[in-house]
């Protein structure tokens, strides 16, 4: 990530140093309590769950992730920067309301979205998670609400378990959880079908005032934490055709926070990959051609239109 912003920055691009997100920011969408017991762990090493360790600092570095994706929703819905990219450690979409899990203790798109509702104007907000593991964190958090549309496209089955197309949201909410499982060893033609069948048609009809993406690269072909098969032209061409949409429905306004990525090098090219995206002219997304065909797609979008179809215009 660091390369990558220098990169950037060599190029005339703008790199700003985050802020930490206050106590209140975070209580939005986690328990007070929690956050108290997370800033105890100030100077101390614990283990968490078996994935999820706090090194001394790690409570001032989850406040300035948090504070990070405040950052960059406060920039596009403020109209300085149309599209901005918060790129830090630690990822946050496997947080939960009351404990820490998968590498998170801060959900930092959550933290965002809400931040984005409560103060800066924003009626309806889209999260579109494209990290290879399912936001369980993201989605509990936004099943009953209306107002936040949460769409996932992740390796399934596989952790945290959850992310089944038949979760849709709960009471208000339903309907405005949209999951694309699909099977390992997806492509991403896999990927260009599940979204232009689904997900595109989905936030068209949403309409969003802001489209905030958890930009995982853990699904990349290289990664050494899951088996799919998808790569940086890839990722460039989900964040184009979200960048089409979010011209569409809301001026532009769009914010990228990361979330995983495992090989460096596959890391530095699709993220790399992705800032070229926002920073060239809209176009239309360059999906790369399947070199093997691959029906996850297909099953993956059929199940989304069997569980949603009551609720959205998809087929």
């Amino acid at each position: 990530m660091d390369a990558v912003a220098a990169r950037w920055r060599a190029g005339g691009g703008e790199v700003v140093a985050p802020r930490e997100a206050t106590h209140e920011q975070i209580a939005r969408v986690h328990d007070p309590q929690y956050i108290q017991r997370i800033s105890e762990l100030r100077d101390r090493a614990v283990a968490l769950d078996p994935d999820t360790y706090t090194s001394p600092e790690s409570y001032e570095i989850a406040l300035l992730a948090a504070g990070a994706a405040i950052d960059a929703v406060e920039r596009t819905m403020g109209g300085s920067h149309t599209y901005t990219f918060a790129m830090m450690r630690p990822p946050g979409h496997h947080a939960e309301h009351a404990h820490a899990m998968g590498f998170c203790l801060f959900n930092n798109v959550a933290v965002a979205a809400a931040h984005a509702r409560r103060t800066l104007g924003a009626r309806r907000v889209a999260i579109v998670d494209y990290d290879v593991h399912h936001g369980n964190g993201t989605q509990h958090m936004f099943e009953r609400d209306a107002s936040v549309l949460y769409v996932s496209t992740h390796q399934y089955p596989y952790y945290p378990g959850t992310g089944a197309a038949e979760e849709i949201g709960v009471g208000p909410g339903e309907g405005f959880t949209v999951n694309l499982p699909l099977a390992s060893g997806g492509t991403d033609a896999d990927f260009a079908h599940v979204f232009d069948r689904v997900a595109l048609p989905v936030l068209r009809q949403f309409s969003p005032d802001l489209i905030l993406v958890s930009a995982g690269f853990d699904a990349h072909e290289r990664d050494p934490l899951a088996t799919m098969r998808a790569t940086e032209a890839g990722f460039a061409a989900m964040t184009m055709a979200l960048r089409q949409v979010a011209d569409e429905c809301c001026q532009g306004r769009m914010a990228l926070v990361t979330e995983g990525g495992y090989d460096l090098k596959a890391l530095d090219a699709s993220i790399e990959a992705v800032v070229q995206t926002l920073a060239g002219p809209v176009a239309a997304p360059a999906w790369p051609s399947a070199a093997v065909p691959s029906s996850r797609g297909r099953v993956s979008a059929d199940a989304a239109v069997k569980a949603l179809g009551k609720h959205w215009k998809v087929k």
